[in-house]
Formats: structure tokens, sequence, C-alpha cells
């Protein structure tokens, strides 16, 4: 979805008038002060002190802060409150974000504002103190909520209706008033969010996730369980055909799949660095959504905008944020997909999946249809280092105590353990993540895990290059000792590379294929261990690597220079590599993406860490090394297998 699009749908989006009825919150946050507050006099207990106190609309409310970071027409909100400081305090904010709260019902008795309040204490929620758990709603305000209902279906484009807290409706006339109404007004649109009520209502579209829209099709799932997304294809199904009105299932990172008359439509998820919270990315999906259905949009078009909405708010920490038309642009601009998030899930006994494997081989076939697009191959890049090479083999365990020792500066020593081994377990999931990548962005990543931990202070946090610098100097000092064993001839080639893998090159090499080995790893550095480990010159493509202006390097930008400068079709590449980076923009330029899930401490084998990465950034085959290699140049260039030894 290019940026001329996306202007295009917030144009349309600005006639937009939208009403959200629904559970209004208000989340209310205290920061807490370690130093306490006095003891008090009257009990003689110790006080606590609250350093920050913020609150923010919360449950319907974040939908309409959602909807107002998009811009249409009008916000209409409809609900009730009690008659509360809280209450006060959330149509206040409503009214600040431009909606119209005239059709919010103060109920005085039985009924407090929903609220939650949330301690933080270190960075750590305390247990959640929550109000209006035993709200019981009146007649008198159903029957108001009800009109207030009807004339926004008269008077508005959509509505939204959001149903979060258990207990909320308290009287079953409420539906049927309801379910009469929107029989009465067939054509509008009606989104139904509804933790508790989805199979009450009726005409009205439906957004849910994949739990509730398999407890739609009568199956019992837990709170933590993820639906396979070829089942949630046939439950969603099944449901726009027993009610025939839109269906959107969101499925966490695996995207969004639109069901309508022409069948489903499925969006997947997008590939995301750093830390992510999710919490309100179903807020934004629904509200986008339901904006760009009441501008005109298809469902399938309105599910692709309402994806790239969600994926800017998980990015937002700490807070229900919300996706403004420019933050969306930026997602939608060049997204990283994730591929076959299910089968990603690494084969084990016990689990639902099995991996097809091509005949007397160890390569997973991860998407058959890969295979007609074989026999076509005139270019190759490879990555190296746990690709061809393991000179570098255990870089990991370098960076990581560099990444602790940046973070934890002077306390590195003294820290509670507890505290270090949360440093240490973020500093492990930030590595897994990243891999593959320039070590300068890694180095960026480090610079802000520095800040946000707060153990160094600000004057002595380092840039990324010093960090960089840090780093290299303790990975070439592994790879130096291991360069003078092959300098010495105590070592060789076979050593330090892949099983198989430079007879593989050479193979490539007599079918005429131009190859590129492009790395993350800095220029001269990938340039001189190629040339140490004798296949340099098989690479007649060229060598590259991270430059000191790294903006001027990118395993992206090579591949698009390949394509661009030979005409290619995306068949007649394929691109080969260890790490999720190089597998994803071969997948992205339309080519043959083969993900190497080496064991680089044996140079031969599978090492199940790396697959699902592989797998989710696109991976269409999977090897483990290249000891098959006369096989592997069978399969790829549908030949036979004989002549493939020949």
């Amino acid at each position: 979805m290019d940026h001329s699009r996306i202007n295009q749908i917030l144009e349309k989006i600005s006639a937009v008038r939208v009403a959200v009825y629904g559970d209004f919150c208000l989340d209310s946050y205290w920061i807490m002060d370690d130093r306490t507050s006095e003891v008090s006099i009257e009990t003689g207990l110790q006080a606590l002190a609250v350093a920050r106190h913020y609150y923010t609309p919360g449950g319907a409310g974040n939908v309409v802060a959602n909807l107002a970071a998009l811009k249409p027409a009008g916000i209409r909100v409809i609900g009730a409150v009690g008659d509360d400081m809280q209450g006060r305090e959330l149509t206040a904010q409503l009214q600040q974000l431009g909606a119209d709260t005239s059709a919010f019902i103060v109920q005085k008795e039985n009924f407090n504002t929903y609220s939650y309040l949330k301690r933080l204490v270190d960075g750590q929620e305390e247990p959640r103190i929550d109000f209006g758990v035993y709200n019981e709603r009146s007649i008198e305000t159903d029957r108001q909520l009800v009109a207030a209902l009807e004339k926004a279906l008269q008077e508005c484009d959509a509505l939204i209706f959001n149903q979060q807290v258990t207990g909320s409706i308290t009287n079953a006339s409420f539906i049927d008033d309801v379910n009469a109404l929107f029989k009465k007004y067939p054509d509008k649109i009606v989104m139904l969010d509804s933790r508790h009520f989805n199979d009450s209502f009726r005409n009205t579209y439906l957004k849910c996730n994949d739990r509730e829209i398999a407890s739609l099709n009568g199956l019992e799932v837990t709170p933590d369980e993820n639906v396979p997304v070829s089942d949630v294809k046939g439950y969603g199904a099944a449901i726009f055909e027993r009610y025939r009105k839109p269906v959107f299932v969101t499925c966490g990172e695996r995207g969004i799949i639109a069901f309508d008359e022409a069948g489903y439509h499925e969006v997947p998820g997008i590939q995301l660095k750093g830390k992510l919270d999710t919490v309100g990315a179903g807020d934004t999906a629904i509200s986008a959504i339901t904006l760009c259905l009441a501008a005109g949009l298809s469902p399938a078009e309105a599910a692709l905008f309402g994806n790239f909405a969600a994926a800017v708010t998980v990015q937002k920490l700490f807070t229900t944020g919300t996706a403004t038309g420019e933050e969306i642009a930026v997602v939608a601009k060049d997204p990283d997909y994730i591929y076959n998030a299910d089968l990603a899930e690494n084969e084990w006994p016990g689990t639902r999946r099995v991996a097809t494997y091509y005949p007397e081989t160890e390569f997973e076939i991860c998407v058959p249809e890969i295979l007609d697009k074989l026999g076509h191959i005139r270019y190759a890049v490879f990555d190296h280092d746990g690709t061809i090479s393991s000179l570098r083999q255990g870089w990991e365990e370098i960076m990581e105590p560099v990444m602790m020792k940046s973070i934890l500066g002077e306390q590195y020593d003294t820290i509670d353990a507890g505290t270090f081994h949360k440093v240490q377990a973020e500093c492990k999931a930030f590595i897994h993540k990243t891999t593959g990548i320039q070590t300068i962005y890694q180095m960026e990543g480090l610079v802000n895990l520095v800040r946000e931990f707060g153990f160094v202070p600000e004057d002595q946090i380092l840039d990324k290059f010093q960090y960089k610098e840090i780093y290299n100097d303790g990975l070439m000092e592994m790879v130096n000792k291991r360069m003078e064993k092959l300098a010495k001839g105590e070592l060789g080639q076979e050593d330090y590379t892949l099983k198989g893998a430079v007879e593989f090159l050479k193979q490539l090499k007599e079918r005429g294929v131009t190859m590129y080995l492009a790395s993350g790893t800095d220029a001269d550095d990938v340039r001189n261990e190629a040339e140490m480990l004798g296949y340099a010159d098989l690479f007649d493509g060229g060598i590259y690597g991270a430059l000191r202006d790294y903006t001027k390097f990118s395993k992206k930008m090579v591949i698009e220079k390949i394509i661009r400068d030979n005409n290619l079709q995306g068949k007649e590449l394929a691109v080969f590599g260890d790490g999720p980076d190089e597998i994803r923009e071969g997948r992205r330029a339309g080519g043959i993406s083969v993900g190497i899930t080496s064991n680089e401490v044996q140079r031969f084998g599978h090492n199940p860490a790396k697959r699902p990465r592989l797998v989710r950034a696109g991976a269409q085959l999977l090897i483990p090394d290249f000891s098959q290699h006369k096989k592997l140049i069978s399969l790829l260039f549908q030949e036979s297998e004989n002549y493939a030894e020949a």
C-alpha cells in the first residue's frame, strides 16, 4: 500500500461520522516512589508515596482515541458512567479527543465508572484495583442508551459496538432491543466486538480474535492457545455463511483474515524489531477497519490498513497507543511480513505440525509452490557467517557480555541476581531477534537498551560506533586466533566451512551462476576471511559488507541492484542464508529463498533454534548444510541426479 493510496484513504476517512457504544473505562497509572512517605499518626502504618500519576481512556475509550488519531469528521460516544470523579475525568478526556459526549448517560445509583488502577513499583505492576466490578445498569439507563443508538444509526456512517467488561450488560431486554434496532437498519455498518456476547447479536459485522472465532464454532479454546490459521479460515467462513456479514479475525502477530462474499482475504503479520506491547492492538484494528469500511473500502483493503495501524501501536510501550495516518504510512512503506507463522513452530513430539521433506533428502519444503519456480537460477546471493563460514561461530557469546556490561555499567559486578538475569534475558532475546543484520544496527539497539534500563548516566552512554568498536575488538580477538591456525596450516578450509559448502559453490560456478557474497560484517573483514578460506574468487558478482557509512549498504540494496542491473525475473535469483534478513529480502524480491539451519559448532546438521526465524522470514526451502549438495543441485536446476553427480 503506497503513500498516495494511504492519503486517499485518509481523505475519505475525513468525511466519515462514526459512533462508539461500549464499556468506557478510565485507566489510572500510579508510579510509586520507593522513598515512601511519612508514618501515619492515626494508624501508625507507613504511608506510600506516588511519584507520578496519569489517566487515559480505556475500554471503548481507547477505541475513541484510535478513531480520533485518524481524524474522521465526527465521533459520538454512547455509554454509561457513574456520578464520580472518574466519570468526570473520562468525559473530559473524551471531549479533548473531539468526541461528542451528549449520549454519555450518568447513572447516579448502583454504578461506578469503570476504572482500573495500576500501581507500578520499580517498573513492575502491582495487583490491579478495579472500580465498577459489580455495577447494575438500570432499565432506564438502557432505555436512554437504546434511544441514543437509534439516533446514531440514523445520523452516523458506522457504529462500533464494543463490549469488554464482564457483566456490563445487566438486562437481557437490552440485547433484544438492540437486535430489533439492528434489524431495522440492516444496511448500516455495525461492527461488533464483544468478549462475552458475540453470539447474541445479529445483523452486524464481526471483529474477533482466533480463539473467539473458534468458540463461535463450538470449540473450547484456552486463553493462551493459538488457533492454527488453516482452522481460522474454516471457522471464519462458517460464521460468514451463518450471518452473511463481513467477518474480521485478528490472529496476533499472524495478521488479520477478512471474510466476505469473495471468500477469505489473508493479511500476514508484520515482523517488527524491538520490544512490543500488544495491549490495545485490537482496538486500533477495529477502529481503522471500521473507518475504512465506512469510507467505502472493501473488507480486504480495510483489513490491510487495519493491520498496518495495529503494527504502529504495538511498538508503543507502557501505554495503549494510537496510530496516526503519518505513522501508518511509515509502516506500510516497506513492511517485513511474517510468513508461515504456524509452520514456524518447531516440529517436536506432541505438536500438530508435520514437516514436509523432499524425498530422500533433508530439505524441508516450507512453500510447496516453490517447486514450480525451480530450474531457472542465474544469480545467487549468499550470506557468509553461518551460511558458508564458521570462522565467527560464537559471536553471540561475545556480544552478550558486551551488552550486559554496557547496560549495567559500574553495577555489573554488584547488581542483584534477579536484575542481572532480567537484563541477560533481554540481551539474549535481542541478539536472537537481530541476528543477520548489520552490527551497527544492533549497536543502535544497544544504545536504546542502555537508556531504557537507566543504570548508566546519560553523559556516560556511548554512541553506536563506540559500542561497535568494543564488540569488534572482542570478536576479532577470537577470529584472528582462528585465522592464525589457518595461516599456519594447523587447520584447513574444511574446519571453518559448512559441510559441502565450497563444493556447492563450485557446482554453481560450473553452471554459469553469477554469485554474490553479502554479509552484515564489515566489508574488509568479509573479503579477507573469504580469501583466507579460499573461495573469494568464486564470487564474481562481488563481495559486499558493512561500510562506515552504513546507510550505503544493506542486503536489500545488493539484491535490488542485482535484479535492476540484470533485468531479472524472481525465479532467476536464489538467496541462501541462516539469518532472517537475507531470506526476507529474497522473498520480497520474488526470488527463491533457501534458509540454512546450520549447526555452526559441528558444521553440519540442524540447529532447531534457527528454524522458526527463517520460516517466519519467508524461507521456501530449508537445508541444514550442503552435505547433500548433489541432490540440492539436482533440485534447484531440475536436473536428473545422475547429471548432478557427473
